[in-house]
């Protein structure tokens, strides 16, 4: 939201006022509260009819600062807020500022308003002259603040955008939206942002927050929320890794999905006619090519139509649901249905919903409802504990039959005029809406599956929803460009905190030209999550043409090969924050020319990969520094610089990164086997010092002292195989847990 007309004036209708003069501050040991007179104090009268801005400051974790600006303080404070977990730590306070670990906010003692954020005896931001603002108009109240941007910096994150991956000249509302991938709107809305400077900044506001980057003053980030207090809390790295490390640590880490979830997942597509039978002709259909299937989903009409959501399977197409879940859970599948909050009219579940306040409402008391995805359905309020234990116990059910994942579509829909059981305000209730439908969802999952086993297949979500992985990117569709944006929206979303994140493979609305599904298929199998799904269309390649069965089977076997490797990644996610799917930006921070990267990305901390977006198989990419090999043909390429290659459907840059040690599994039929038995630790342009990694219990460590490599292995006492890429190689038996070459 803009509130200025150029640089010099208000927008007509709006009265702003800015801190003008630090008046004093105080502490009470643990907070330092600065209070900041609205225009300059000379003398005791100009005290006067003079508003003051009164600026708190605490430091919930070491390296992180909270500012919560506030004007009138007397409203009544309402929910729902993000969870944020604090950490007890030594905090300095003296005259006008407050250091937490490494960062310190500074206010401006002199007559020159000023609140500097300071680490390592650097500036990395502040806010200046006319930056806080407490804004009046004749209906409304907000507040905004505006943090300096330096020369040559960049923003990124606010959730899944798909746009521009730098945010800078951009103005973003975070509000939860269903409107594809194609426009500003976005499903996972995150107040958060973090830039190359080495910083980030979380606004602690569920509503929505109004951001102009760039756009509204250039050299400037503002965000605004309506009200009378804003808080927002400045999170220092250095560098983007330690930043997402520990604004992960502050909303919650990722949850670590099961292995079998990293294996292929085929849909019957959205609104594509199928039964019992169809489903097992798919299945039968990707044994006999050799395409091994992990989990098969079940999407909207596995429930009947106008009965949305009723969890109730349609009797006329599977007439013994129980028995299809055991003959494919015999076949080694996996199965997901989809699901989601909105409850049809004609559903049993309505009037069970109506009668017991399960239902949101209207401040009238009646049920809230509309037409606009099933005729006259209400909402689930899960402020309502009752309601909760309700919908839980309807997926408990099918849990029970069989199920092992559900796909929690939609939770973006939600209205503001409407009344919630625990009183929550919402406008605040809006994007939070999703955060407890995921949660509940999940939560189902790990109390009757078990610690490890659950995984959603979600679309909306807000802070903290990296909990409950895994998110898909929506509705993209069947191009090049939707293919490109559906990328961007993932690095936006890797760089909002989120470890995990897939896309549908081919588009979701219309038919993919061959070429592009096959295109898709490699960068969907070298994505974290990688699903087969569609509209009105299916997604089995052998629809497409044969070689569409030759790439899908070359890259699952592929991605099944690099489990050990991708697990890996996917724990570091669980355990430090780091997403499975990085930005250039966060594995190399010191390099400009990553600085708008967006048609790459590293697939965990040692892989580069670059989709390609065309259907001459022409791409070009950056690579860093050093000697990077390619995955698939062994060639060497000499970074830093850009190159520009013409790959064949059933190749992809998959680039290794020098001094990486890759453990490589010994299968490729299934993604969840014993990645110790039979891996082959790979090296490649082994560096001086030591490198360790963990597989499982089995620890390796490569040690590379002059000429010298050498090769430990402590753990499991199973066959494995060490390759020096384009050198020696041997294969070691299972009492051997040492090898080294010259």
């Amino acid at each position: 939201m803009k509130f200025t007309d150029g640089y010099w004036r208000k927008r007509d209708g709006f009265a702003v006022l800015h801190p003008a003069q630090l008046h004093d501050t105080e502490s009470d040991g643990a907070t330092l509260t600065a209070y900041a007179a609205a225009k300059k104090v000379h003398s005791r009268s100009d005290t006067l009819d003079a508003p003051i801005i009164t600026i708190r400051c605490e430091a919930p974790a070491p390296d992180v600062i909270r500012v919560t600006i506030g004007h009138f303080l007397g409203g009544v404070a309402k929910g729902p807020n993000f969870a944020l977990n604090r950490v007890e730590h030594p905090v300095t306070i003296a005259e006008h500022e407050i250091t937490s670990g490494s960062l310190t906010a500074r206010f401006n003692p002199g007559d020159e308003w000023g609140l500097d954020f300071l680490a390592e005896g650097k500036r990395l931001t502040g806010s200046g002259w006319k930056g806080m603002g407490i804004v009046d108009t004749a209906d409304a109240h907000y507040v905004h603040e505006q943090l300096d941007l330096g020369v040559g910096e960049a923003v990124y994150g606010l959730g899944e955008r798909f746009g521009p991956f730098v945010k800078n000249g951009q103005s973003i509302d975070i509000w939860n939206e269903d409107g594809g991938t194609s426009s500003e709107q976005a499903y996972k809305n995150v107040p958060f942002y973090l830039t190359n400077k080495g910083y980030g900044v979380l606004v602690d506001h569920p509503g929505r927050v109004s951001f102009e980057v760039a756009s509204e003053m250039v050299s400037r980030t503002q965000f605004s929320v309506a009200g009378q207090t804003l808080s927002y809390l400045v999170i220092y790295g250095p560098t983007p890794a330690e930043v997402l490390r520990k604004y992960t640590a502050l909303t919650g880490r990722a949850a670590l999905p099961p292995a079998w979830s990293f294996g292929l997942w085929l849909t019957t597509s959205f609104t594509t006619p199928y039964d019992e039978e169809t489903v097992t002709q798919f299945v039968d259909g990707m044994a006999a090519r050799d395409l091994p299937l992990s989990v098969f989903h079940f999407d909207t009409f596995w429930m009947r139509e106008f009965h949305w959501c009723d969890f109730e399977w349609d009797p006329r197409i599977f007439p013994d649901p129980a028995g299809m879940l055991k003959r494919l859970s015999g076949r080694g599948l996996r199965t997901c249905l989809w699901i989601n909050p909105y409850i049809a009219q004609r559903s049993s579940m309505f009037e069970e919903g109506r009668a017991n306040g399960y239902l949101v409402r209207r401040p009238n008391g009646d049920v809230w409802q509309w037409d606009r995805w099933q005729a006259g359905m209400g909402l689930v309020d899960f402020t309502n504990p009752a309601a909760v234990s309700w919908f839980a116990g309807k997926l408990r059910n099918l849990v029970e039959m069989g199920v092992d994942a559900f796909k929690s579509d939609f939770g973006e829909r939600i209205p503001t005029d409407v009344v919630w059981f625990d009183g929550s305000d919402p406008e605040r209730m809006h994007n939070y809406y999703t955060q407890l439908y995921n949660q509940v969802v999940f939560d189902v999952l790990r109390e009757t599956r078990g610690e490890g086993e659950a995984v959603l297949f979600a679309r909306s979500a807000t802070v903290g929803g990296q909990q409950f992985p895994v998110h898909w990117g929506g509705d993209n569709s069947a191009t090049y460009e939707s293919m490109a944006e559906s990328l961007r929206g993932g690095l936006s979303l890797m760089s909002s905190g989120f470890g995990f994140w897939s896309h549908d493979i081919g588009g979701f609305e219309g038919r993919p030209d061959p070429a592009v599904f096959k295109r898709w298929i490699a960068f969907g199998m070298l994505s974290s999550h990688s699903r087969l799904h569609g509209n009105h269309s299916y997604r089995v390649p052998w629809l497409f043409d044969e070689e569409s069965v030759e790439v899908l089977r070359k890259f699952t076997h592929l991605k099944y090969a690099l489990m050990p490797y991708l697990y890996g990644a996917a724990r570091r996610a669980h355990e430090d924050g780091l997403p499975v799917m990085r930005p250039m930006i966060v594995g190399f921070p010191g390099d400009p020319a990553v600085t708008h990267l967006d048609r790459q990305y590293l697939l965990g901390g040692d892989l580069l990969v670059a989709p390609v977006f065309s259907s001459s198989g022409q791409v070009t990419y950056y690579v860093p520094a050093g000697r990077w090999t390619h995955y698939l043909t062994g060639e060497v390429v000499v970074g830093p610089g850009w190159v520009t290659e013409t790959h064949g459907f059933d190749s992809v840059p998959l680039l290794v990164r020098p001094g990486a040690v890759l453990p490589i599994g010994n299968r490729h039929d299934r993604p969840d086997y014993d990645y110790r038995d039979g891996i082959t630790l790979r090296l490649y342009e082994p560096a001086e010092g030591s490198t360790t990694v963990v597989v499982g219990d089995s620890t390796f460590t490569v040690t590379r002292d002059g000429t010298a490599t050498r090769v430990e292995r402590s753990g499991a006492d199973l066959p494995w195989r060490v390759e020096i890429a384009g050198g020696p190689s041997a294969d070691l038996a299972a009492g051997d847990s040492e090898w080294v070459t010259g």
